[in-house]
């Protein structure tokens, strides 16, 4: 029994210990801390896939560039209204203005073409302007590009002293990421604050990335609102490590920031990648693209006259870029799924003054046109329901639908289903007024029951895809591998809509904004297997690198074919860990054949 109760007295002399005992916290390196220095986590399955695509030293490269933005910013000129010599100097100007500053010395590495062409995104044709942070893209037939250079990563000191941390404001992933494009902190993308922060005060910008949670899923792990202590035994402190983006000034205290749902919150005068903001420049003139967009209109290689399908058309960049290339001449017609979307292109169209573009809402998957002859319907994209959002149409030919005029249309059996006068009428205001506010937009959009085989000389398809090439990047965790053999399935469903949709002797162009072998090399093989008429065509300009060849074995006994040796250089994929210091991206050209009756 001694034996016992001295036992028990030494175990909870222990316990004792143990619990006043402070624990030992290690000592911070500010250095390592309060810098930008994130790595990219990704499912360990897509991981390893992506490793054996590309061999793990390359893979981490491209982990790497995609945490960072281009260090340059890609511009598109309307040619239609203007030159780029004309808005070289309106840009130099209004920049100047603005208050902006480049440091050439730490701009972006030099762009090179495979044609042996070379521009420097901070470079100029003309050495006697060497300095300028603005220049003209020498590749050819894209001087109506301008890339205007920024700087970064920079090292920035946030007045860290010891035992008196910096204020800091914590904003979500994605303000981070629209932040380091070049944007400013808004309300919505503020989560966390410290204490008694005031307007005016100079704070550190962190980042809350996604961590994994209990139940299998992905959050930042704590509420918006919440109050940052600044001291290591903040649960999340260490999470925040290498992820500062930032320095500046408050522009509401603590308590604004949370208590109205929109403003400035910060005004960042201190940035790790230092990007001009191009909000409300120009307008109609310029068009903010990524090159590897740019490109994709021309590989299209549209010309005057020819009548052309963009078929996942949002936001309207390529659409816009086709119209130009076609000097407006023509017929472009741009579908998307998303009312609102559609809106946005018509809104675009309109500031840059072109004509030639028809938008539709359309899903992608249900483009080609289901012929029921009882609706006697042989018009191409719906031409029976003529465009309302474009009265001057000339297909139109009518000023205004008068009532009686649309009774009688609505009138029309539909199926044989009966509707009520009620739902005329409310149809009827619909047709007069647009959709109202259950579309946030408003406005007016032509719905499409699709398109005729064969109704189109070219046709684009950007699709919809894993979007891993977008930069920057701080979170890839959510993707698995069967998402992306999801967006596999769906593009070769969206491809087989395309391929009855051109026209024998037509072209479709095949492109993602993704680093995924399968929604690219894959999908190319897949066309060239499923359609003999279809073969390969050379893009110009050629600027983005080789495909990938061979293929992948995957676990569960499934392979994935990719490119054949002799077909890597007829497609263009831009990695974002080159020199081009592009986004992630590819591009595939077809020519059609005679199509197999």
């Amino acid at each position: 029994m001694k034996r016992e109760r001295a036992f028990l007295k030494t175990l909870c002399r222990t316990l004792s210990s143990l619990h006043h005992h402070k624990p030992l916290i290690p000592k911070m390196d500010p250095s390592e801390r309060y810098c930008y220095n994130p790595t990219l986590r990704w499912n360990p399955q897509v991981e390893e896939y992506f490793v054996k695509a590309y061999g793990a030293d390359h893979f981490a490269r491209i982990s790497k560039a995609l945490t960072q933005p281009s260090c340059y910013s890609c511009i598109r000129v309307n040619t239609l209204k203007s030159t780029s010599d004309s808005v070289i100097k309106k840009l130099c100007s209004l920049l100047q203005e603005n208050g902006w500053q480049s440091d050439p010395s730490k701009g972006t590495n030099a762009i090179h073409s495979s044609d042996g062409i070379a521009t420097e995104p901070d470079g100029l044709p003309d050495a006697s302007v060497k300095n300028s942070f603005i220049s003209k893209c020498k590749i050819p037939c894209l001087d109506y590009v301008i890339f205007v250079q920024g700087s970064g990563p920079h090292t920035i000191d946030y007045g860290y002293k010891e035992d008196k941390p910096p204020k800091e404001v914590i904003v979500s992933r994605k303000c981070a990421e629209a932040v380091l494009r070049g944007a400013h902190v808004y309300v919505p993308g503020v989560l966390a604050c410290s204490a008694h922060v005031e307007k005016g005060e100079q704070v550190a910008v962190s980042v809350a990335v996604e961590q994994p949670g209990a139940d299998g899923g992905w959050g930042v792990g704590f509420t918006r609102g919440t109050v940052l202590q600044g001291s290591q035994t903040d649960p999340f402190y260490f999470e925040r490590n290498g992820l500062y983006i930032g320095q500046g000034v408050s522009m509401m205290s603590r308590a604004g920031m949370f208590r109205v749902p929109q403003g400035v919150a910060l005004d960042l005068n201190n940035r790790v990648f230092n990007l001009p903001s191009f909000n409300d420049l120009l307008e109609g003139e310029i068009f903010l693209q990524n090159l590897p967009s740019i490109i994709t209109a021309h590989a299209l290689d549209p010309q005057e006259g020819e009548k052309i399908l963009d078929m996942c058309a949002a936001p309207g960049g390529k659409t816009t870029a086709i119209a130009i290339l076609m000097k407006d001449k023509g017929e472009v017609i741009a579908a998307d799924r998303s009312h609102n979307k559609v809106l946005e292109i018509q809104k675009l169209a309109a500031e840059l003054g072109l004509k030639c573009i028809t938008t539709y809402k359309l899903d992608a998957l249900k483009s080609v046109q289901r012929i029921n002859k009882s609706d006697n319907q042989d018009a191409p994209q719906g031409e029976l329901n003529e465009s309302i959002q474009n009265p001057e149409s000339p297909k139109c030919g009518i000023e205004k639908i008068s009532d009686t005029a649309l009774v009688a249309t609505l009138d029309q059996p539909k199926n044989e289903k009966y509707t009520s006068k009620a739902e005329l009428r409310k149809n009827m205001r619909i047709m007069r007024n647009g959709p109202g506010r259950n579309n946030s937009l408003g406005g007016r959009v032509e719905k499409s029951k699709g398109f005729l085989p064969n109704s189109f000389d070219r046709v684009l398809l950007d699709a919809p895809c894993s979007a891993l090439g977008l930069r920057p990047r701080l979170f890839s965790g959510e993707d698995t591998m069967e998402s992306l053999r999801s967006h596999a399935k769906y593009q070769r469903r969206m491809f087989d809509q395309a391929v009855q949709l051109v026209r024998p002797g037509g072209v479709i162009v095949y492109s993602t904004c993704t680093i995924n072998p399968g929604e690219n090399e894959a999908l190319v093989r897949y066309a060239l297997d499923t359609y003999k008429f279809l073969s390969l065509a050379s893009q110009h300009p050629k600027v983005g690198g080789p495909g990938l060849v061979g293929s992948c074995q995957f676990s569960d006994g499934y392979q994935e074919e990719w490119l054949r040796p002799g077909e890597e250089d007829l497609v263009q994929r831009f990695d974002p860990s080159s020199e081009l210091d592009t986004m992630g991206f590819f591009i595939a050209k077809f020519n059609v054949g005679t199509k197999d009756i």
